[in-house]
């Protein structure tokens, strides 16, 4: 993602929103309705599993990259909506009600991950409400730097199979892999080959390493879209896999990579072992909308407060 132009940073511009002013307003009515959806569930926030904050300069190529229609955007128009500075951007998912949130951050190249994971960790020190994020990639050395991330207190990793382009069962990562099953820090990974397949994308790598770590917590990032029903059925093999819900069962979403109807019963009876997650702020459409996704499905007030709240709470001993 590198190779891109850097994007210009400015104040986020909601749909409709012409002016900073206007901006400012929709914010509030939108922090307003989104803190609304988890009052009525009689919840005290909300936990969001899958936020990105990383290096302003890394981000902003990020953003370039979803500008100029990247490959891996599957060639989708992807307008970032809430396209603030790092500060703002947490005093939004403070307004919004988000009690707990994740820095994503990933490699796409060897050599990245301990310097990402440097600035992971001030970023935490700074941000109390932030889940101390790691990463990792496969390469010598990769042992080495998630057994110190952990030890400064990772309470969660990110993996990108499809951008950083590797099979998540490598053998480099198999001691990574091991280590962090016997901490039990939950891994999100984006391994499913949605928005657009990568080398290694799909259930078949995932379920190599699930073999050998079977305790691995992994947590499924966009529920394995669009591989939906091969990462249920991991789920529902394995006891310590868990999906996120991140940009699944959005408008944006069921128009391209639709989830299917006959799978919402499993859905449902694997309610405690779904997390909320939104990609914010890299998503191109507004926080709530997610959030509104998921009452439609219709899938009841108490799989809501779990998948919104109390899952996340009891995996991280919020």
């Amino acid at each position: 993602m590198n190779d891109h132009p850097t994007a210009p940073v400015g104040h986020a511009h909601p749909p409709g929103a012409t002016s900073d002013a206007d901006a400012a307003l929709a914010l509030e009515t939108e922090a307003g309705e989104v803190r609304r959806f988890w009052e009525g569930l009689g919840l005290p926030g909300l936990v969001d599993v899958h936020t990105h904050f990383m290096p302003e300069r890394v981000l902003r190529k990020v953003w370039a990259y979803f500008d100029a229609l990247g490959p891996l955007t599957g060639g989708l128009e992807w307008p970032i909506t809430y396209r603030q500075q790092e500060a703002e951007r947490a005093a939004v998912l403070r307004e919004f009600g988000v009690r707990a949130f994740t820095s994503m951050l990933y490699p796409h190249k060897p050599g990245m991950a301990r310097w990402l994971n440097d600035w992971a960790a001030e970023f935490a020190r700074r941000t109390p409400d932030c889940l101390h994020t790691a990463t990792l990639y496969p390469e010598p050395g990769v042992e080495t730097y998630v057994r110190e991330a952990v030890e400064a207190g990772a309470r969660v990793f990110k993996a990108h199979v499809q951008v950083g382009a590797y099979d998540p069962a490598d053998e480099l990562l198999q001691p990574a892999w091991g280590l962090l099953a016997e901490a039990r820090v939950p891994v999100v990974i984006h391994c499913g080959s949605g928005p657009a397949p990568g080398k290694h994308t799909g259930p078949e790598p995932i379920a190599r390493v699930l073999a050998r770590h079977p305790q691995l917590r992994l947590i499924i990032a966009h529920m394995g879209m669009p591989e939906y029903e091969d990462f249920l059925g991991l789920a529902e093999r394995y006891t310590q896999v868990r999906l996120d819900t991140t940009m699944a069962f959005t408008d944006f979403c069921e128009g391209f990579m639709p989830f299917p109807r006959q799978a919402l019963p499993r859905l449902g009876e694997l309610g405690d072992r779904i997390l909320f997650g939104s990609d914010f702020p890299n998503i191109p459409y507004p926080y709530l909308h997610q959030l509104q996704a998921l009452e439609r499905l219709g899938l009841g007030e108490e799989w809501l407060r779990a998948v919104c709240h109390d899952n996340a709470t009891a995996l991280f001993g919020l």
